[in-house]
C-alpha cells in the first residue's frame, strides 16, 4: 500500500494542503491494473516525503503479518501515525488483522490446481446403516461377545447385501472401489476380502435365533406392532451346480420351472407389517404340506412376547385338515383357500352379494355359504380375471383332448393300425390322464366286434359341463373365526400378498436366486444374510409407506445413490496441498427419504488435512483427519 495526495483547502487553516489516502494496487479479470482506496487518511500537515514512506512501508509489513528486523524507530510523529492509522485500518474494518488475512490466504487456492478423486457412493449405504442402527443389530453382537472388529465386518456385509447383493468376491471389489460403506462403519477397507466376508456370513448364521428373536421383538417395539396376524408360506430357490453331496438340495417342483436345477426350499413366518417373525430351510423336495409342523411350535417361543391368539394366515398348499387340527391344538386361529371346491353348499340365511375393488381395480364378488359337513365359515370369492383365466385353459385343454380322441377315432378306419379292445382303452386311459380336469364331463363309447374296435363315439354331459362353467373363477376362504362380515374376512386373507411381496423381494432385490455356493452350510448362510439384508429394507419401507411413499427398494437405492463422498485436493497461496474429504449435498428426492424416515443425511460433513507439496509428493497415501 502506499499513499496518494491531492491538494485541496484545509478548513482549519483555510490554506491549501495535502490530502491523503492509503491507496493499493491489484489487476482484476482482464488482467489489468487498477488502484482502490482503502483508508481516506486526510490532512497531515507538515510531513515530509520520507517520513510518509516509513509509514506507508511499516504498515504494508504489519498488514502482511511481517516485522522488520533491526530497526528502531525514533520519529515520534511516523510512529504516532503508524499507531493512529493501523488501528484506523483494522477497527474500521478496512483491512484483515495479519492472522486472519494469513489464514484466508491459506484458503485461497489455485483453481487450476483443484482435483477431485475417490468418488464413491454413499447415500443408500448410509440409509441402510442408520436402520441397522435403528434395529440394534451392532448391541445385539457386542451383547454376545463379538469383538469390535467383528462387528464392524458384520454390519458392513449385511449393509452391502442389502444395497449390493452380490458374491463374496464381488462384494469385496465393490466395497473397494464403488463404495463409501467402510468410512460409515469403519471397518479397515485394506482388510476386506472374500474370505473373510464368507467367515462373517458363518457366524452371522451361528446366532440366527438370537438375531430373529431380537429383531422380532425390536419391530414391535419400535413399531407398537401387536402380531395380531401372522402368515405362512414357502417358497424355493435354485442351485447353479450338482450339489451331489448336499442332504438339502433336491429336485423338485421348481417355482421358477427350472427343474432341471436342484432346489432348497425357505419357509417364512412374517406379519402383517412384512416383518419376519421366523424362517427356516427345508430340502428341495419337502411337500408345502409338510412343513407346517416343524415351524408352528416355535412361533410364540421365537418370536414376540405377547400370549394372544393370533390368525394364521396360509395358501391352499398348506391348509390340509391335518394342519388346521395342529393349529388349532396349539392355540391359533386361521384363515386359508379351501384345497378343494365346495360341492355341497348354500348361501347363508341372510346373506346378501357384496362387491370389494382390488388394487388392480377387479371387482370380486363375496357371499357367505354354508356347508352341512363343516362347521367352519366359508366365503365363496368369485373373480372375473380368475374365470377368463381358468376359462382359457378349459377351452384350450378340451380342444387339445378332443383333438386326442379325434386321432384314436381315425385311426380306426386306417389300415394297419392296432385297433385291439385293450389298447384302445390304452391310449382314451393315457388322455384322460393328460387332461382329467375337462375329461370328467366327456362320455366315451365304443363299438366291439369280439377284441376289435369298431367305431368310437363320445359327447359332452351338457348338465356337467354347466355346472363346471358355473364354478369358472370360484374360490372359497375359510376359517374359524366368528366373523360376520364378509369384507373383513376378505382382508384377511389378502394380507397373504404381503408375504408373496417379501418373497419376491428377497429374491429378485436381494439376489437370493440362483445359489451358486457347493455346500449345505454356505447356502443357508447364504440365505440368512439375504433374510437380515431384507430387515433393513423393511424397515426403511415400512416407515416410507407410512409417509406414503411406496417406492420400491431398487429405486429407494437408486435415489440413494446420488449421494457421494468426494476427495478434493487443490494448492493454496502457501504453497500446500489442502485435501479435503466430504460428502455431495443430497437431491430433492433423497431429502424427502431423509426427512421421511427422520435420519442425518450426512455420515460426516468434512474431513480435511494440510500438507506442505513437497510432503504429498513424498506420500501417496495420506491420513486425512476428522474436523
Amino acid at each position: 500500500m502506499y499513499f496518494k495526495v491531492s491538494y485541496r483547502k484545509n478548513p482549519e487553516t483555510g490554506n491549501p494542503s495535502g490530502y491523503y489516502r492509503l491507496v493499493e494496487s491489484y489487476r482484476n479479470e482482464y488482467d489489468l491494473i487498477c488502484h482502490r482506496t482503502i483508508l481516506n487518511v486526510g490532512f497531515i500537515d507538515p510531513i515530509e516525503p520520507e517520513q510518509l514512506n516509513k509509514i506507508q512501508k511499516q504498515l504494508t509489513l504489519r498488514a502482511e503479518g511481517k516485522i522488520e528486523l533491526f530497526v528502531e524507530e525514533t520519529d515520534a510523529l511516523v510512529n504516532d501515525q503508524i499507531k493512529l492509522l493501523w488501528n484506523r485500518l483494522i477497527g474500521e474494518k478496512r483491512i484483515d488483522h495479519p492472522e486472519v488475512a494469513k489464514a484466508k490466504r491459506k484458503r485461497m487456492v489455485d483453481v487450476d490446481t483443484i482435483r477431485h478423486r475417490d468418488v464413491k457412493e454413499i447415500g443408500s449405504e448410509w440409509m441402510a446403516y442408520q436402520a441397522l442402527k435403528q434395529l440394534g443389530i451392532e448391541e445385539l453382537l457386542l451383547s454376545l461377545h463379538w469383538d469390535k472388529e467383528q462387528v464392524q465386518l458384520a454390519t458392513t456385509q449385511i449393509v452391502s447385501r442389502a444395497v449390493y447383493p452380490a458374491s463374496e468376491l464381488e462384494t469385496s471389489r465393490w466395497i473397494k472401489e464403488n463404495s463409501a460403506i467402510c468410512e460409515i462403519t469403519q471397518y479397515p477397507i485394506d482388510k476386506i476380502t472374500k474370505d473373510k466376508l464368507y467367515q462373517s456370513a458363518h457366524s452371522l448364521y451361528g446366532v440366527k435365533d438370537e438375531l430373529e428373536q431380537h429383531l422380532s421383538k425390536r419391530t414391535n417395539e419400535l413399531f407398537d406392532l401387536d402380531d395380531k396376524i401372522i402368515l405362512y408360506d414357502l417358497t424355493n430357490t435354485y442351485f447353479e451346480g450338482r450339489m451331489q453331496d448336499s442332504k438339502l438340495a433336491k429336485f423338485g417342483r421348481s417355482k421358477e420351472k427350472r427343474n432341471d436345477a436342484k432346489l432348497i426350499v425357505l419357509a417364512l413366518v412374517i406379519n402383517l407389517e412384512g416383518f419376519i417373525k421366523y424362517s427356516n430351510v427345508f430340502e428341495g423336495n419337502m411337500a408345502d404340506s409338510k412343513t407346517l409342523i416343524d415351524i408352528v411350535g416355535n412361533l410364540r417361543i421365537k418370536t414376540s412376547e405377547t400370549e394372544k391368539r393370533a390368525v394364521v394366515v396360509i395358501d391352499a398348499g398348506i391348509a390340509t385338515e391335518d394342519n388346521l387340527e395342529l393349529l388349532v391344538a396349539k392355540g391359533y386361529d386361521y384363515v386359508c383357500i379351501s384345497r378343494s371346491k365346495l360341492k355341497d353348499y348354500a348361501l347363508c340365511e341372510g346373506s346378501v352379494t357384496h362387491k370389494v375393488l382390488t388394487k388392480n381395480k377387479e371387482e370380486l364378488e363375496l357371499k357367505r355359504v354354508h356347508n352341512p359337513s363343516h362347521s367352519d365359515y366359508y366365503l365363496q370369492v368369485k373373480s372375473p380375471g380368475k374365470m377368463a383365466k381358468e376359462s382359457g385353459m378349459k377351452t384350450q385343454f378340451e380342444t387339445r383332448f378332443e383333438q386326442a380322441l379325434t386321432t384314436i377315432q381315425t385311426s380306426l378306419v386306417q389300415k394297419n393300425r392296432v385297433k385291439k379292445v385293450d389298447k384302445i382303452n390304452q391310449r382314451i386311459g393315457r388322455a384322460i390322464q393328460k387332461y382329467p380336469s375337462v375329461a370328467q364331463y366327456y362320455q366315451i363309447e365304443l363299438t366291439n366286434e369280439e377284441d376289435t374296435v369298431k367305431e368310437m363315439k363320445w359327447q359332452k354331459d351338457e348338465e356337467k359341463h354347466k355346472q363346471m362353467e358355473q364354478n369358472l373363477g370360484v374360490y372359497f376362504i375359510r376359517t374359524n373365526l366368528p366373523i360376520e362380515d364378509e369384507k373383513t374376512v376378505w382382508k384377511i386373507y389378502n394380507t397373504i400378498r404381503e408375504i408373496e411381496y417379501s418373497f419376491r423381494t428377497l429374491k429378485t432385490d436381494l439376489d437370493l436366486r440362483p445359489i451358486y455356493h457347493k455346500t449345505d452350510e454356505a447356502a443357508i448362510a447364504h440365505l440368512h444374510l439375504g433374510i437380515l439384508a431384507y430387515w433393513l429394507v423393511n424397515t426403511i419401507r415400512y416407515q416410507l409407506k407410512s409417509k406414503e411413499i411406496a417406492h420400491c427398494w431398487k429405486e429407494i437405492v437408486r435415489i440413494g445413490n446420488t449421494q457421494k463422498a468426494i476427495t478434493s485436493t487443490a494448492q493454496n497461496q502457501e504453497d500446500e496441498i489442502i485435501i479435503i474429504r466430504r460428502c455431495s449435498e443430497p437431491k430433492e428426492k433423497l431429502v424427502a427419504l431423509y426427512s421421511a424416515l427422520h435420519y442425518k443425511q450426512f455420515p460426516f460433513t468434512k474431513l480435511k488435512s494440510v500438507v506442505h507439496k513437497s510432503e504429498f509428493q513424498k506420500n501417496d497415501s495420506l491420513k486425512i483427519l476428522r474436523i
